[in-house]
């Protein structure tokens, strides 16, 4: 087993148990303590692990609902990539709903200028940043600003989403798995992103692969109900298999 797999295995080890631990991986996988200790440090710097004592465990697990700063400065080069593949999804000339999200955030830096876009976000932190372009046409949609990820959620938001139809809808998301679908901590925003899949003839789900098979409170849409989903190339097969066969396309960045 190269090493990129080897901690691939580990990687997803500790996301489906919660932890893992230096003596087992090392008995399971045939190497040395030393090698485990090496391979975690590698994913720690990576940022998918935090090193305990004796182990690691996956950081979605330590801070289940990370502030967007937070988010924003983890897997930058990564959200990067996603975001950068997301755009060939967005024709020109078309209506956008961009979810709030480190992610979706990053597409939106990297809006080429002149595609005449209709862009609408429940995003204020989107929003502050398209304010000033001239080439995109901005709507807002209104409601309770949550501060944890800077988007309007609520009844108002809802009631806007349910009069409107877009061509491409770009959410992020806290949690994907074939099984339980697309999933959130926080009630209202699992709302807000539900209207958003509701009111989009086409769903593309930007997300880091470190989101898979981490399930959360509340599910806002089924993986049958999205077109495109957008990852790196850190998602293992076997879960870019599962995810493709209950029906979107799934592609790597």
């Amino acid at each position: 087993m190269y090493a990129a797999e080897r901690q691939q295995t580990i990687l997803s080890r500790a996301r489906s148990a919660g932890r893992v631990e230096v003596t087992a991986l090392a008995e399971d996988l045939g190497v040395t303590t030393e090698t485990v200790r090496r391979d975690l440090t590698v994913l720690e710097e990576r940022g998918s692990l935090r090193r305990v004592h004796g182990g690691a465990i996956p950081v979605e697990r330590l801070d289940p609902e990370p502030t967007l700063a937070t988010r924003s400065g983890r897997l930058t080069d990564v959200k990067r990539r996603i975001a950068a593949r997301v755009l060939d999804e967005i024709p020109a000339g078309s209506t956008v709903l961009l979810d709030s999200g480190s992610t979706t955030l990053a597409v939106v830096e990297l809006l080429p200028p002149d595609r005449g876009l209709t862009v609408v976000t429940n995003s204020v932190p989107a929003a502050a940043q398209l304010l000033a372009r001239t080439d995109v046409s901005l709507y807002l949609l209104g409601g309770r600003v949550r501060g944890v990820t800077g988007a309007a959620v609520g009844e108002w938001t809802a009631a806007a989403l349910a009069d409107v139809v877009v061509d491409v809808a770009v959410l992020g998301t806290n949690g994907i798995s074939a099984r339980r679908g697309l999933t959130t901590p926080d009630q209202a925003e699992a709302e807000a992103k539900r209207a958003m899949v509701s009111a989009a003839r086409r769903v593309v789900v930007a997300t880091d692969s470190s989101k898979a098979g981490d399930d959360h409170f509340h599910r806002f849409a089924e993986i049958g109900g999205v077109d495109v989903v957008v990852t790196d190339t850190d998602l293992p097969d076997d879960v870019a298999q599962e995810l493709r066969a209950a029906g979107p396309e799934v592609v790597t960045a």
